[in-house]
């Protein structure tokens, strides 16, 4: 059934940032936040790319550290909610976590790969444990099927998750895909539904609207799409098209819609579909390989589209970006 009110969780300021390689400065930390929270989204997800701890030379450095940009958000957020995202294995409950409350984060949303929900257990516990509200997040959620996603967010609930958000990290889904899944979601578990949109086949705001008909609350944009690849749902299209349906997110549209008229100039650049991209969603690919693979594919001569569909074919995900420089290698041996 339709939720006729929506969250809208903005991640312009962690997802985001895989679009300029994280490097967010602090001024248009700044800059973005005052305006978002001026506009009513509900809570701003601060930090590098992958999430809170990931920042490394192997995965890409952050310019800023986790405690400056939580720090700096937090004092700039009046009505917003600040969040984090945590991956497992980045992130340790001890130093991490811990540190990240300490710096005023409200919201922390745990995500693992769709079907190791099992390894977000010691971080849901500990937050919920905490007093902060924590949700969990189950990434890559198109490879698996929709009974399998089911009970990989079973375990999610029964950690003390207070809502799941099922993220289509390869910006793969039709909507009729969404519909599967969120509907099957919202019929086994007692916790709000989320979804999270990649726009890599044009698709982020029709699947994120199909999500809302199946009956997902949390709905997660970027600013103008702001992130890697083809980019992230629209947030300032989700509140206008939203509006348009009847759906309440508590948003002032002419102000997301201001905030996304400057979203050039205070970021410098914004996500565009390509041919690229188009074959990364086909092939099933996370949308923060699109970097890596372009920078392969110019040094092996290959065509990057042939390095995604490999990659697809080898079921790549985040953390294996190792194996496209060996999948371009091969590819460049072939010609």
């Amino acid at each position: 059934m339709s939720n006729n009110k929506v969250l809208l969780y903005d991640v312009t300021l962690r997802d985001g940032s895989h679009a300029i390689k994280h490097q967010l400065t602090k001024e248009q930390i700044i800059t973005y936040a005052k305006l978002v929270d001026s506009s009513g989204v509900s809570v701003v997800e601060v930090g590098h790319g992958i999430g809170l701890g990931a920042s490394s030379l192997q995965i890409g450095k952050s310019l800023l550290s986790d405690e400056i940009m939580l720090r700096t958000v937090k004092d700039n957020l009046d009505n917003a909610l600040l969040g984090i995202h945590v991956v497992p294995g980045y992130a340790t409950v001890s130093k991490n976590i811990a540190k990240a409350i300490e710096c005023g984060v409200d919201v922390i949303r745990v995500a693992t790969h769709c079907t190791e929900a099992d390894t977000s257990e010691q971080h849901i516990s500990y937050v919920r444990e905490k007093g902060h509200r924590v949700y969990g997040g189950l990434m890559m959620s198109h490879m698996i099927s929709p009974e399998m996603l089911v009970q990989e967010a079973l375990k999610m609930e029964s950690y003390g998750a207070e809502g799941i958000t099922i993220l289509d990290s390869g910006g793969t889904f039709l909507p009729e895909d969404v519909t599967k899944r969120i509907t099957l979601l919202k019929r086994s578990l007692k916790v709000p539904i989320g979804f999270h949109g990649h726009n890599n086949l044009g698709m982020a705001i029709a699947n994120s609207l199909a999500a809302v008909k199946a009956g997902a609350y949390i709905i997660d944009g970027s600013i103008s799409g702001f992130g890697g690849g083809a980019g992230n749902s629209s947030i300032e299209l989700l509140a206008a098209v939203f509006s348009m349906k009847g759906i309440e997110t508590g948003v002032d549209l002419y102000k997301i819609l201001d905030a996304a008229d400057l979203a050039e100039d205070i970021f410098k650049v914004l996500p565009k579909i390509t041919s690229s991209s188009i074959v990364s969603g086909m092939s099933g690919i996370v949308s923060v390989f699109s970097k890596p693979v372009a920078r392969a594919a110019e040094i092996y001569k290959v065509d990057p589209r042939d390095i995604y569909f490999e990659l697809g074919r080898r079921g790549a995900i985040a953390g294996q970006e190792d194996l496209i420089i060996e999948v371009a290698q091969k590819l460049a041996r072939k010609e």
